[in-house]
């Protein structure tokens, strides 16, 4: 065990090695993780006492850890459907696809194959098996896993709580709406989340899982319509002026959506990515407060002075390396613009 640890250790650093020239000529689009990121640190503070001292002590990791499994998108080929589900994509339009689609892997695997489920996303049932993981490192008092379990599985959360993580149409590309994805998810909460309220009340126990996570997809499906009608409206309402402003990003100049549109846009869905994000606060606390309960509620306290191993630590730089040295994306693009 010792021996495989050392060698897994020994490969990784040649890899840092290697990839550094590289780190030192890209930088990290850091800003469009910032929703991510919130969400992560603001669910620490919806946990019961037995549990706020020891996540509180962490927070800096389950916060800056928040979007890892994006900077994977870049180097893992099975990552990317994990954060979604296109699921318009099994019915007609007009029909309801949670009527057509199972809930449960296996039957949904016997009904589509496996490659299908792949190719169009598979976040509700991803949720589960991390959930899972979880558990088992609460159960072994892994400080390591529950930690990085902690963080990942709160990413996939997130993901399951925007309405354009759950429709074939997720960048607006197939409405004329090009860019809708990275204006909803990041750009609104950049501007905006310093304003909203996050504190949610306490987490709750969750006793089905795999059926939390399927009603999350369904309310943020339900969604869209809004999400993409109040978006098209304000465009055409909106005079070409008034719609964009450019920022400093790094060395670059971006066009942004102005501050103007963006608070028409949330005035219209009626405060929606607010509403979104907090739910999704509320979902990521109570899943790892139901794992901790689902492990037996174990003494946390008797880990407060563990900390993070530097075999994990020496593991996510080089996923870290991965991520900032790789030139494409594998698996379907995340919208960026």
């Amino acid at each position: 065990m010792r021996r495989t640890l050392l060698l897994r250790t020994i490969c990784i650093t040649a890899a840092l090695v290697l990839l550094w020239p590289f780190l030192l000529q890209r930088d990290a689009a850091a800003w469009g993780f910032y929703g991510h990121r919130r969400i992560n640190r603001m669910a620490v503070f919806t946990l019961p006492p037995a549990m706020f001292g020891f996540y509180k002590r962490h927070i800096d990791y389950v916060t800056d850890h928040a979007t890892d499994p994006d900077s994977r998108r870049y180097a893992v080929a099975g990552e990317a459907p994990r954060h979604y589900i296109d699921i318009d994509h099994y019915v007609k339009p007009g029909e309801d696809p949670f009527k057509e689609v199972p809930e449960k892997w296996d039957l949904a695997v016997q009904k589509f194959t496996e490659d299908t489920l792949q190719a169009y996303g598979i976040v509700p049932w991803y949720i589960p098996v991390e959930y899972r993981r979880l558990v088992n490192a609460f159960k072994r008092g892994d400080v390591d896993r529950i930690l990085y379990y902690s963080a990942e599985i709160g990413h996939y959360i997130g993901d399951a709580h925007v309405p354009l993580h759950t429709t074939e149409n997720y960048n607006g590309q197939m409405t004329g709406q090009h860019g809708i994805h990275a204006f909803w998810e990041s750009r609104i909460p950049e501007t905006s989340a310093e304003n909203y309220d996050h504190f949610v009340g306490r987490a709750q126990y969750i006793a089905d899982p795999q059926a939390a996570a399927w009603s999350y997809v369904i309310a943020s499906h339900a969604a869209l319509d809004t999400v993409f009608g109040m978006e098209k409206e304000l465009q055409q309402r909106f005079p070409e002026s008034e719609k964009f402003t450019y920022e400093q990003r790094g060395r670059n100049a971006m066009q942004l959506q102005s501050k103007e549109f963006i608070q028409a846009y949330e005035s219209s869905m009626d405060g929606m990515v607010e509403r979104r994000m907090n739910a999704a606060i509320l979902a990521v606390g109570s899943f790892w407060y139901s794992a901790w309960v689902d492990a037996g509620q174990p003494d946390l306290d008797r880990l407060e002075q563990k900390d993070v191993s530097d075999s994990l630590k020496l593991i996510l730089k080089a996923e870290e390396a991965q991520w900032k040295a790789s030139q494409k994306q594998l698996g379907r693009p995340e919208p960026n613009e």
